[in-house]
């Protein structure tokens, strides 16, 4: 589906549980497009101040150091791909070990990437992920699709389940359901559309009315599929259309899912990916990877 040009999908890497968790599920999506898988870790020294407002340099001693510490993240990440991937089915591995800022190396990265993959670290705690506030910036000004994946417990990843997509019919839904068949057709899964009526077409309408319009929003769903399913026939369709409350819809439907794609933009509902309160309830709420549809 995508037209980015790359052969490689990127993962940040920290060292964190988190992190371990988004290597495994960045390798095996890398595996099931037969790319390329970068591991990427961003090392960033602090600024010493000296006299005045001169900035002191730091000690060599020391940024060899901590470019040894960041090395030995790297070769931890292999040996979790080699872990859990057999020599024929192990995907083409690439390391980078950056100095720099984090937020615009990451960023930079994304301009010849399929996808990137950044980790969180659970429920409820989106901005203690992988680089803090830098995975932040990243599904905000990325310049390809970014995936969030959840610190499980357990130290698993779910591979199992249907791939859930919120449809609100913007261009950037438009986006968020391409990239959900893609993903459901490669992985052999089924896919769950989720449409809130009221969220997407109207305001004020009383939840009482919602049997006159249901059959409306059941068709007008239909059609937004359609196209879609006559390019991908492997994938068995789910469509689910709701009065409203679409945040609390996806959140539940997620739960049984393996992967939830959303938009980036949009004119509300699902679209306004950490810029509407649906998709920024959903991606601090769930414990589903998600995947976040970007274009450059």
């Amino acid at each position: 589906m995508s037209d980015h040009p790359s052969d490689r999908i990127v993962v940040g890497v920290d060292g964190s549980a988190a992190s371990d968790a988004a290597v495994r599920w960045a390798a095996r999506d890398a595996a099931l497009r037969n790319v390329e898988l970068t591991l990427l870790h961003v090392v960033q020294l602090p600024a010493v101040s000296g006299v005045g407002y001169a900035i002191a340099p730091l000690p060599r001693e020391f940024i060899e150091q901590q470019r040894d510490e960041g090395q030995r993240v790297i070769d931890a990440a292999h040996r979790i791909v080699e872990a859990d991937f057999s020599p024929s089915e192990r995907v083409v591995l690439r390391d980078e070990l950056v100095t720099a800022n984090p937020i615009p190396t990451l960023i930079d990265a994304t301009k010849d990437a399929q996808l990137i993959v950044v980790g969180s670290r659970g429920r409820g705690a989106w901005r203690r992920g992988l680089f803090g506030s830098a995975s932040n910036g990243l599904v905000h000004h990325s310049h390809c699709p970014v995936a969030v994946i959840r610190d499980p417990a357990d130290g698993r990843v779910e591979h199992e389940g249907p791939v859930v997509v919120g449809v609100d019919g913007s261009p950037a839904s438009e986006l968020a359901v391409a990239m959900a068949f893609d993903e459901a057709s490669r992985r052999s899964a089924e896919l769950l559309a989720v449409h809130a009526w009221s969220d997407a077409v109207h305001s004020g309408i009383p939840v009482s009315a919602w049997p006159d319009f249901q059959p409306e929003a059941e068709e007008t769903l239909a059609e937004r599929m359609a196209g879609w399913q006559d390019r991908y026939p492997d994938v068995h369709v789910h469509r689910r259309v709701v009065f409203n409350q679409p945040a609390r819809h996806l959140l539940e439907a997620a739960e049984t899912a393996q992967l939830l794609v959303v938009g980036s933009h949009g004119r509300g509902g699902f679209a306004g990916m950490l810029l509407g309160s649906v998709s920024s309830t959903v991606v601090h709420a769930t414990d589903t990877p998600v995947i976040v549809a970007r274009r450059g």
